[in-house]
């Protein structure tokens, strides 16, 4: 069975998804880490005894300080993806050089890269939304793209719209991790 790390900051909805739709099914989620020790995830992979890895990101003096404490973690685990779902942390290359890892990003790449993008997304001049799913690199939302996910904005208040995102960024999700496995 293909074992998988998931990273999280917050809620971990995106995380809860992937755990009720692959864990111990396709796959194993070997473990979940968070850079925030205060993240409403770390709930999930406790319910789920899922081994759970908490760095604070707060207290390491570099970003590559950080990156590498999260790298040495995740070879302890030796997951074949790792998972970046609603993980806030712009990552180096003393992470991107030795983890291979996709993240979730709420808009069309390479259309509103980085954070708000959602809105940004609602309101340009483009008939279409979505989501993508790509590899990550040092590069902020900026590695080949595995794959995408449209919505039409007509007649869609931002509450609709970014309802639909929600909903669509799940499936892609999961989409993305089959494909990359």
């Amino acid at each position: 069975m293909k074992k998988i790390a998931v990273l999280f900051s917050g809620k971990g909805s995106n995380f809860a998804h992937i755990v009720n739709a692959l864990h111990a099914q396709e796959c194993e989620v070997v473990t979940a880490l968070t850079n925030n020790p205060e993240a409403q995830g770390i709930a999930i992979a406790k319910e789920h005894g899922i081994p759970l890895e908490v760095i604070d990101s707060k207290v390491y003096e570099s970003r590559e300080a950080f990156d590498q404490k999260v790298v040495e973690t995740l070879q302890k685990y030796q997951p074949d993806l790792t998972v970046l779902a609603g993980f806030m942390r712009i990552l180096t290359p003393v992470f991107t050089e030795k983890i291979i890892s996709i993240n979730l990003h709420p808009s069309l790449l390479p259309r509103h890269k980085g954070l708000n993008a959602i809105v940004k997304s609602y309101e340009d001049e483009f008939p279409t939304g979505g989501v993508s799913v790509h590899y990550v690199t040092s590069e902020l939302d900026g590695g080949e793209v595995i794959l995408q996910k449209e919505v039409v904005k007509k007649d869609l208040s931002f509450a609709e719209y970014d309802r639909k995102i929600r909903s669509i960024e799940k499936e892609a999700l999961v989409e993305a991790i089959y494909k990359v496995l």
